[in-house]
């Protein structure tokens, strides 16, 4: 029987050798979820997102019920970190929710035109700081103390011989206006004042990255997920997806890639217009990682062995089919894809996921 250490270094490797086409002797299986897990282990949300620590022991606790898995997306769950990736609002279950019902993000107008300038002016992280504390009511001081034992949390799943696939993550920084401005007007905005939008984004960026790339280098993480979530293709003309996704996605993507990790993209929603513009990022140093509405057959044909391809077992196949129809759909992934494929859920396993569908989904990798 191998040890755990054994497990964690054969498991990295298995990762390792698929991004780069490699040949392994098995497609790598990674889990993502959150309230999926807590519900896996009969805990209410409320508690789950009391505490990182708390969602963090649900998660490692429903690992080790669900075995030969290569590893994790994330170590605890992230509800109560959305409000700093998205500006906006966020209803938890046990405080504006009961407490079993899944959180929400609040999304309206929080953001202004008239913060365009200020961020201008003074700079988006001094914007940052007061409209997240004062706007939004966000206790900064109790997330950031919390985020000390996050380095623990991986080590806890590392002792326990599974991979952390991401501890760094970031998203595009459209996101922080989309969020704070809303979706709609943020859209507005784009046709209206495109130069300011734009001006804003690039001190947005510039900021944003400089931070960033201090993370990448005290963590030296081997993956760094990038969630344009809402830049997909689906939404926007071509024109204003160069101009307003792509270039700040690349940019993204490029310093990740040149601090030596590997870009995770979280392409979330239909990209299959601009799959042509991945082949422009360096061969075999990013993840196309797909939730099921970008066609995944697509996309291999046109990335071919330049970009790694990681999904996406659909959220309503995992929540509503049969555990025969989820290993049959998963094995054909694994058999039609390939080198370079990591079989995963399509964005993150819902929470009303069955366990023996999300079994059949691992079994359909380890052929156990």
């Amino acid at each position: 029987m191998k040890t755990a250490q054994q497990l964690l270094k054969e498991r990295t490797e298995r990762l390792r050798k698929t991004i780069a086409f490699e040949k392994t002797d098995r497609a790598p299986v990674f889990l993502n979820g959150d309230a999926f897990f807590a519900k896996h282990v009969g805990m209410k949300l409320s508690e789950f997102c009391a505490t990182m620590k708390a969602s963090h022991k649900a998660i490692l606790d429903s690992f080790k019920d669900f075995g030969d898995v290569d590893g994790t997306g994330s170590t605890f769950a992230t509800a109560t970190m959305f409000p700093l990736m998205f500006y906006t609002r966020i209803k938890l279950p046990g405080r504006e929710l009961p407490g079993d019902t899944l959180w929400q993000l609040d999304e309206r107008e929080m953001m202004t035109v008239a913060d365009y300038d200020t961020i201008l002016n003074k700079g988006w992280k001094d914007f940052s700081y007061d409209y997240l504390k004062n706007r939004l009511g966000i206790d900064l001081d109790s997330l950031v103390a919390q985020l000390t034992d996050v380095p623990q949390f991986k080590k806890n799943f590392e002792a326990a011989g599974y991979v952390v696939y991401s501890p760094s993550a970031s998203i595009t920084v459209n996101e922080f206006l989309s969020g704070g401005r809303s979706f709609p007007k943020f859209m507005r905005d784009l046709f209206k004042m495109p130069d300011k939008v734009e001006a804003v984004l690039d001190v947005i960026l510039e900021e944003t990255l400089a931070d960033f790339r201090q993370q990448i280098r005290a963590v030296k993480p081997l993956v760094v997920f990038i969630s344009p979530a809402r830049g997909a293709s689906q939404f926007y003309s071509p024109k204003l997806w160069e101009r307003f996704v792509w270039k700040y996605l690349k940019a993204t993507a490029e310093m990740v890639i040149e601090e030596g990790a590997v870009a995770d993209l979280h392409i979330d929603g239909n990209w299959e217009r601009d799959l042509e513009y991945f082949k422009t990022l360096p061969r075999q140093k990013c993840i196309f990682e797909l939730d099921g509405a970008t066609n995944i057959y697509k996309s291999r044909e046109v990335l071919g062995d330049h970009m790694c391809i990681k999904g996406d077992v659909p959220a309503a196949l995992l929540a509503l089919s049969t555990p025969d129809e989820v290993y049959n759909y998963s094995a054909k992934l694994v058999k039609d894809l390939g080198p370079g494929f990591i079989l995963a859920s399509g964005c993150t396993i819902p929470p009303n996921a069955t366990d023996e569908n999300v079994k059949a989904m691992i079994a359909a990798a380890t052929g156990k």
